[in-house]
Formats: structure tokens, sequence, C-alpha cells
């Protein structure tokens, strides 16, 4: 074969090689951004269930099965809510006796395989609690977007926004304490949420799309008679209260902003999430690259959610140093450049987005004095 040849097909190799390499970026890209209620996100461990009898549920020992607080335990056709460690029980070493709370769906059974989720609940506030609410339709630039509306005397309103493996089920965990802060609230489905409009390519874009509905949704509150809004966030959902907060033409409805897990460095949660889901480990760099594109977002500016120099309302951030999808370190750089304006609490032993169930008392606590002057 001539050298001109070898050259030209082995220029053809290099070319097509590197264009499957490209092609296999981009698919794994859009695996780690297709949103996935109920799978695994990282530090997401499988548990299984040794026993369960009465108030008691024996689980596999491991980092995971000893956090403190209370937890969903979700697997396949079952969803039961635990809470703390048991101790005094008499138990293998290499399990963990919690309180079982109660079985929400489906049968404990020894052998099944579960996961701690922060999603206790399932159904909507009348299922979960007994609280009256009005499904409602909450009109965005996809269609309309579901939505749970609980009454409260108050014309300050709260807007609850789910984020990343979890649906508007997760901030029910918050909404006992806001009916008995007599705060109306707004539970919001969002694009491509279950029940709400799919977008063309169908993936998440870490709020930088999303946005827009929590702004739809700050309109349908201003029009229903909200004098002010309180916007709380978890995981992307948090991004997104951060964006509509400087963005949306009706920002200065919004007193405040409660922020739980932010995602503020795309760049490690992206590559996170494709762990997550198996991406292998030589595509990371082409899936996070891909994945950043499909956001739109600058790919050389990671953290770059929202300049808190632009924020012009008091602002709750909760956070923990055991978060692998969201780093805490982002949120402690972030809350260190308006001191005066947030204030950042952080909560040990929680995984993302896990702030509540780490610790629900302080939580609320907390809470309850954060809002008090946004009443």
């Amino acid at each position: 074969m001539r050298l001109g040849t070898v050259a030209a097909a082995t220029a053809t190799t290099v070319i097509g090689a590197g264009a499957a390499a490209v092609a296999a970026g981009r698919y794994a890209g859009a695996i780690a951004l297709k949103p996935s209620p109920g799978h695994p996100l990282p530090g997401d461990s499988r548990l299984t269930v040794h026993s369960a009898a009465g108030d008691h549920i024996v689980l596999t020992r491991s980092l995971a099965s000893l956090r403190p607080g209370t937890y969903g335990l979700a697997g396949a056709g079952c969803h039961a809510v635990v809470g703390p460690v048991v101790h005094g029980t008499p138990h293998p070493p290499d399990t963990v006796v919690r309180r079982l709370e109660r079985v929400t769906r489906g049968a404990l059974r020894p052998g099944a395989r579960m996961r701690l989720t922060p999603q206790v609940h399932v159904g909507g506030p009348r299922e979960a609690f007994g609280i009256d609410h009005t499904d409602v339709a909450v009109p965005g630039e996809l269609g309309d977007l579901p939505a749970w509306f609980v009454p409260g005397d108050r014309d300050t309103w709260v807007i609850a926004v789910h984020g990343l493996g979890t649906t508007r089920e997760h901030p029910l965990v918050v909404l006992p304490f806001l009916h008995r802060q007599r705060f109306p609230v707004l539970g919001l489905g969002y694009r491509n949420d279950p029940g709400a409009p799919r977008t063309g390519d169908g993936l998440h874009h870490l709020g930088d799309t999303e946005w827009r509905d929590v702004d739809a949704a700050l309109r349908f509150a201003a029009g229903h008679g909200a004098r002010a809004v309180v916007l709380h966030g978890w995981s992307t959902g948090a991004t997104m209260a951060l964006r509509t907060a400087t963005r949306s033409a009706l920002r200065d409805r919004i007193s405040g902003l409660v922020l739980d897990s932010p995602v503020l460095d795309r760049h490690t949660t992206v590559r996170a999430l494709a762990t997550a889901r198996h991406v292998p480990r030589a595509l990371l760099p082409l899936a996070v690259r891909a994945a950043e594109g499909h956001t739109g977002l600058p790919v050389d500016r990671p953290e770059d959610a929202v300049d808190p120099g632009e924020l012009t309302v008091p602002v709750l951030l909760f956070h923990g140093s055991e978060d692998t999808l969201a780093p805490w370190a982002a949120s402690r750089r972030f809350a260190s450049r308006r001191p005066e304006l947030i204030t950042l609490q952080t909560v040990p032993q929680a995984p993302h987005a896990a702030m509540w169930n780490a610790d629900p008392g302080r939580y609320e606590e907390t809470l309850r004095r954060f809002l008090i002057p946004l009443m």
C-alpha cells in the first residue's frame, strides 16, 4: 500500500474513532441529564431488609443506614418511612435497627433491596396528611404545569420546588410546618415531571430553562392574591429559585429564598450524575462536556448559577459536607460573598437534598426564625 493510502486510511480511522467517542460522550451526557425520579443518586446505596416487625426494621449496616433522622425507604413496589437508629435492641453485627414509622405502599419482605431517599411521602397533601388542597394548572411557556395549592391565611405564599431524582412529593416534608404557620403553599411540578409538558430533548438543564416554570408559578401566585412570595427549592429547584430571583420581571414580589443543597457547581454535579448512572470512566470528560453543551451554559464557568451580588432578598441556605452531588464548598463560597444577606446553616451527616431528613426539628426551627420577618 502506498504511503498516501496508508496515511489516508489512518486519518479516516482516527477521525472515525474521534467521531465515535464524541457520539458516545453525547449519549452519556444525555443519560446524565435524563430526569429519573426514583432512581439512585450519587451517595445512594442499596440496603437489604433483614426483617421488619412492629415498629422496628433491620437493615444492612452501612454509612447510609446509620444516618440520623427520618427517611423514605424505597424499592420495587414498596415505600416505607424509617426513623432514627434504635439502640439497645439485639441484632447481628452487620445490621442496624431503625424505627419503622409506617409502610405506605406494598410490603417489606426479608431480602428486599431498598434505598434511603429524602422523599418521605407519597401521594398529595390529602393522602399524606389529610390536608385539603386544590389541584391547579399553572400556565407555563410549554403548557399547563400541575401544582398543589394548599390555602393559608397569610398573603405571603411559599412556592416549593423539588430537585434532581425526586418529584413534587419531596417538598411535602415541610408542608405540615408551613401549614401550621398559615402560609399558602404552591407545590409545583415543572417541565419533564410526571403530568407536566415535556421538552423537545427531554433533558434536565440544571435550572437554566426550568426556572421559567418557577417564574410562571410566581405569576400565578401574584395573580391569585399573593402580596409576597418565598421561594423554597431543593437541589436544582434551589438553582431555579436563584435564577428566578434575579431574572424574573416579578422578582420584586419575592421576599426571601430558602435553598436546600443548591446546585452551584454544575461541572461536579454532572460528573457525579454520570458516574451514578454507570457512564464508563473513560467517557466521563466527554459526557460532562456534552451535558454542559446540552444545558446551553458556558463550559468555561462551571460556577455561575447566580452572582450573589445580584441578590436583593434574604437567603437561608441549608447544606452539608456529605453532599456528593452538589459540593458544600460551593455553597460556602457563595454565602461568604454576601454574609449580610445569606445565612448558611450547615447540616452534618446528610446526603444531597436531605437536610430536613437529618434533623427535622432543627430544620423547621431555623426555618421558622427566618420566615418570621417575612410573614
